[in-house]
C-alpha cells in the first residue's frame, strides 16, 4: 500500500494566506446550505438586490438592520467603558474612605484627603477649607463670615456646584496664582455636627467639570469626611 505524499506544514512565522474569489466562489457553489448554517453573517454583509435603478426592499431592510447592529455595539462599547472607569472610580474611593476610617488625628484626616485626590485621582487643583473663628495647627482654617462673604453661594449643604465660577470664589479657594490655571471646578461643602468646611476640586480643561456634570463620588468623599472630623477635630480641642 502506497502511503500518500504529506503536506509540508506552514512555516510558524509564515502568515497563511487568504482564498482569492475564485476559491470563494467555488466553495458556495459546492456548499449551497452554508448561509443557512451561518445566518449571522447575513447582517455584516453587503448584498445587492437591484431591479434596474430601484433598490428592494429586502436590501433596505438588511441595510436599516447593519446600521441599527453597528450602532448597538458602538453603544455596548460606550457602557463598558464607563463601567470600567466607574470601576476605578469606586476602587479609589474606597481606599480613601478606609484611610478617612483609619484616621485619628485633624492631619491624618487632611492629608489623606488631599494625598487620594492628588495621587489617586489625578486632580491638579485640591482645597480643603474649614470655617471656625478658632483656628487649628493644622489644615487650612478661616472664619464663618469670610467664608460667607466669599463663597456663600456655593455653601448649600447637600448640594454639590461645577463649572465655571467667579474670580474672586477662585481666589479664595485656590488662591491668585492657581486661578489663573484653572478652567472649571467642583464644590461641595461640608457640614456635621457643628463642623463646617468646604472641599473643592479644579481641571484646568474649561468642560472637565461641566455644571451638567455629576460629582456623585466628590459629594460621598465630602460627606465622609464630615462625618470624620467631628471626632478628631473635638480631640484636637480638648488638648487645647
Amino acid at each position: 500500500m502506497t502511503d500518500k505524499p504529506k503536506v509540508p506544514a506552514p512555516h510558524p512565522d509564515e502568515t497563511p494566506s487568504l482564498p482569492d474569489s475564485a476559491a470563494v466562489t467555488a466553495y458556495l457553489e459546492a456548499h449551497p446550505d452554508f448561509f443557512v448554517e451561518h445566518e449571522d453573517l447575513l447582517a455584516t454583509m453587503r448584498i445587492p438586490h437591484r431591479r434596474g435603478d430601484t433598490v428592494s426592499l429586502v436590501e433596505h431592510q438588511m441595510k436599516i438592520l447593519r446600521e441599527r447592529n453597528i450602532e448597538m455595539r458602538h453603544r455596548l462599547s460606550h457602557l463598558m467603558d464607563v463601567a470600567r472607569d466607574n470601576d476605578r472610580l469606586f476602587d479609589k474611593t474606597r481606599r480613601l474612605i478606609l484611610a478617612l476610617m483609619d484616621a485619628s488625628t485633624l492631619e491624618d484626616v487632611v492629608m489623606s484627603v488631599e494625598d487620594s485626590l492628588r495621587q489617586d485621582f489625578q486632580v491638579p487643583f485640591v482645597s480643603l477649607i474649614l470655617f471656625g473663628d478658632n483656628a487649628m495647627p493644622v489644615g487650612r482654617w478661616v472664619t464663618h463670615a469670610d467664608a460667607q462673604t466669599a463663597i456663600g453661594g456655593l455653601l448649600t449643604e447637600n448640594k454639590s456646584v461645577s463649572g465655571s465660577l467667579r474670580e474672586h470664589e477662585l481666589d479664595f479657594l485656590f488662591g491668585e496664582e492657581q486661578r489663573k490655571q484653572i478652567g472649571s471646578t467642583a464644590v461641595v461643602a461640608i457640614a456635621h455636627q457643628g463642623v463646617h468646611g468646604v472641599l473643592a476640586i479644579a481641571s484646568r480643561d474649561p468642560q472637565h467639570y461641566k455644571s451638567s456634570v455629576g460629582t456623585l463620588f466628590l459629594s460621598y468623599i465630602a460627606e465622609v469626611t464630615g462625618r470624620v472630623l467631628p471626632r478628631v477635630v473635638g480631640s484636637l480641642r480638648s488638648v487645647r
